[in-house]
């Protein structure tokens, strides 16, 4: 086993992260079917994690993804330059009628027993056209890269993008870059191209050439084919840290080559009450975070604040303690604003990572 080794702060990029941006439409806590307004959010879980490193911690970032050209596509693009990341992107051209199409996501956020509902057009979408050489790497990666992140739903979308991460993954490790990997393990999209043998089949691939990996006990047992508890019994604390560490030396066991493998925990009592927790293992080292308990305002996109706050700590040399409390910290703030990316400061995490209250600050 060994740690993570952080590459000296003198790349041109902190962090590259590659995956399909999406727009997501938000009516708030009024249910789709009676929906009369809505606001848009850009996201996608990787695009996600370089605008929250970007806006919320000041670190250089990018994104490698799809783009059409069209009224969405710009829309989307303005978003991501406004938030500070810098776009490498394959241009698709829009038919005018049938696409490409950058992805919609549809969600609302529930209310109390009500919860949110999350539904998606991904039909003809541009990210899922990607394939191997649509990327110049060494390109993108000529000026430096300290760290490279993708996911498993961007994995999932098609045949091909799979292969996209496991290219991306061994040119950012040529550059000399960390490079995790959140396996957010989405069985509809597998099962559009193989189903699970397949998923774990190319999941097995990538976590080849992963330093760090996300991962939540299910997406470890259907990811990686790790066994574990039954996580749907109701009986089985969501909080219990031993539920995750027992499945983490199997994890290690099939990929050596993975130094720290990192998930949030959290105990769903309303959709606007949630007890949070997260864990990390390091370099053979357990680290747990305290539990908060959240007053939600919008639960999406705080798995990513997670990964965010924890890959900033580590960047900045942060301690595997601290590292894990400002990830624990930023996934919780992000979860008290509207949309999937961050509006918190650093020094608004650094306090509730120390134990800061809600108190009126004058």
């Amino acid at each position: 086993m060994a740690a993570i080794s952080i590459p000296a702060a003198n790349a041109d990029l902190d962090f590259l992260s590659l995956g399909a941006l999406v727009h997501r439409l938000d009516p708030g806590v009024t249910p789709f079917r009676t929906a009369t307004s809505f606001d848009i959010h850009v996201s996608g879980g990787e695009y996600n994690c370089a605008a929250n490193l970007a806006s919320c911690f000041g670190l250089k970032t990018g994104i490698a993804s799809a783009m059409v050209n069209n009224g969405i596509g710009e829309l989307i693009s303005r978003q991501v330059r406004a938030m500070g990341v810098k776009p490498f992107y394959k241009q698709f051209k829009h038919d005018g009628v049938r696409g490409p199409n950058m992805a919609t996501v549809y969600s609302d956020r529930g209310q109390g027993v009500r919860p949110p509902v999350v539904f998606y057009n991904r039909a003809n979408e541009a990210g899922a056209m990607l394939k191997p050489g649509d990327f110049d790497w060494k390109e993108i990666f000529a000026g430096g890269c300290r760290w490279f992140h993708s996911g498993g739903i961007f994995a999932a979308l098609s045949e091909t993008t799979a292969e996209v991460v496991i290219e991306g993954l061994k040119a950012a490790g040529e550059a000399g870059a960390i490079r995790s990997f959140d396996l957010n393990y989405r069985a509809k999209l597998w099962d559009s191209i193989g189903g699970l043998e397949q998923g774990q089949k190319m999941i097995a691939e990538i976590a080849k050439h992963v330093d760090l990996l996300v991962g939540n006990e299910e997406d470890l047992q259907m990811g990686l084919g790790v066994k574990g508890p039954d996580v749907e019994k109701k009986d089985t604390s969501k909080l219990d840290p031993q539920n995750f560490f027992k499945m983490i030396d199997e994890a290690v066991e099939k990929f050596p080559n993975i130094k720290a493998v990192a998930t949030t925990l959290r105990e769903v009592h309303s959709t606007n009450r949630h007890s949070w927790s997260a864990v990390l293992w390091h370099d053979g080292q357990q680290y747990v975070a305290p539990t908060a308990e959240l007053d939600v305002i919008d639960r999406i996109g705080g798995g990513d604040g997670f990964a965010s706050g924890l890959i900033y700590g580590l960047l900045d040399g942060r301690s595997s303690e601290e590292s894990l409390k400002l990830g624990w910290a930023h996934g919780a703030l992000l979860t008290t604003f509207p949309g999937d990316v961050s509006r918190a400061t650093l020094s608004e995490v650094e306090a509730f990572a120390k134990g800061g209250s809600a108190r009126v600050q004058r």
